[in-house]
């Protein structure tokens, strides 16, 4: 495991040459990937190095004094690839540890580091010598740290304006510049998509809400629950004697999870009033069910309903488990 911020730096690399691509796969609408050479949206935000840097390379004795990274978050890149869009980001719990992740892939590890005048020791995902990688700091910045790990490759850690290190996810930050959508991770072991423009999220304890905030008649929105102590067919069922006389119910598989079977129950669109439709779908789940429920008004017509239904199905669609 030795050298691993090379090798990291080397996938990463090419990882840059087809990120856009990989990105635009990620949601309903891919966006159209960069000509060769030409900007990439978002590079700015993290590549712009300080006007002092530019003008005198020299850090202030000062700066070269440990630790050089505090909490926060952090682009790391070579040194040589400055102007290239940045995927690889190390998030600083404080100056003692924290973790990488790969905004294209999500991948990362944890690591732990020892910062000394002159050294930073990272201890990637282990103890053990091996995996130990050694930057040694030639100068510091505004910030903005370069060194060379063992192999003398040089390495640059630019801190990311901006951010909270507590709630950054350096996919979500990859795809906000190229209008992608974005991932909510419960922690419950569950993962959807959603297009931050159209749609709200709110999270309160076992229970999350994805709002359609475009235009659309009444509330359109689907609510996320997790609840112990009753399994997913009861809990369809009481569903479906809420929704009351012409529900229907039946079984089909989970969305992201095609070997597991999920319960549903459904109304038809009412013929007056508001155009109400409800439908849920839930799976045993750990010690209890996962239920989606989606609310939506339909307005009779289609230039309004349909992007409001796509919006809506593409968050069940990508659904995905972490186990």
């Amino acid at each position: 495991m030795k050298n691993q911020i090379l090798r990291r730096f080397m996938s990463v690399a090419i990882a840059a040459t087809m990120g856009t691509v990989l990105l635009a796969g990620c949601s309903k609408s891919a966006a159209e990937a960069p000509a060769e050479g030409a900007e990439v949206p978002g590079a700015e935000a993290v590549t712009e190095a300080p006007a002092e840097a530019s003008q005198d390379a020299a850090a202030s004795q000062d700066e070269m004094k440990a630790p050089y990274f505090k909490k926060g978050v952090y682009s790391s890149f070579p040194t040589s690839e400055m102007a290239s869009q940045h995927t690889y980001f190390y998030i600083f719990y404080d100056e003692t540890s924290g973790y990488t992740e790969d905004g294209v892939s999500g991948i990362g590890l944890p690591f732990a580091c020892e910062q000394t005048d002159g050294t930073v020791v990272f201890s990637m995902g282990g103890a053990d010598e091996e995996s130990k990688d050694i930057l040694t700091v030639e100068s510091v910045s505004d910030g903005w740290v370069t060194g060379t790990v063992q192999n003398g490759i040089s390495i640059t850690f630019a801190p990311v304006p901006d951010v909270d290190p507590d709630n950054f996810s350096a996919q979500n930050y990859i795809n906000s510049f190229a209008d992608e959508s974005l991932v909510y991770e419960d922690a419950n072991g569950w993962s959807v998509k959603y297009d931050p423009s159209v749609i709200e999220v709110n999270q309160g304890g076992s229970v999350t809400t994805f709002v359609y905030t475009g235009e659309c008649a009444g509330t359109n929105m689907i609510t996320a629950s997790y609840e112990v102590g009753s399994d997913a067919k009861t809990a369809v069922a009481e569903k479906a004697k809420a929704y009351g006389e012409g529900a229907t119910t039946s079984e089909a598989p989970f969305p992201g999870a095609e070997d597991v079977t999920g319960y549903w129950a459904m109304t038809a669109p009412s013929a007056e009033g508001s155009g109400l439709v409800e439908t849920v779908v839930a799976r045993d789940y750990m010690d209890g069910y996962l239920m989606f429920e989606m609310t939506a008004h339909n307005s009779g017509d289609d230039a309004i309903d349909i992007p409001v239904s796509d919006a809506l199905a593409a968050i069940i669609d990508s659904l995905t488990f972490n186990n």
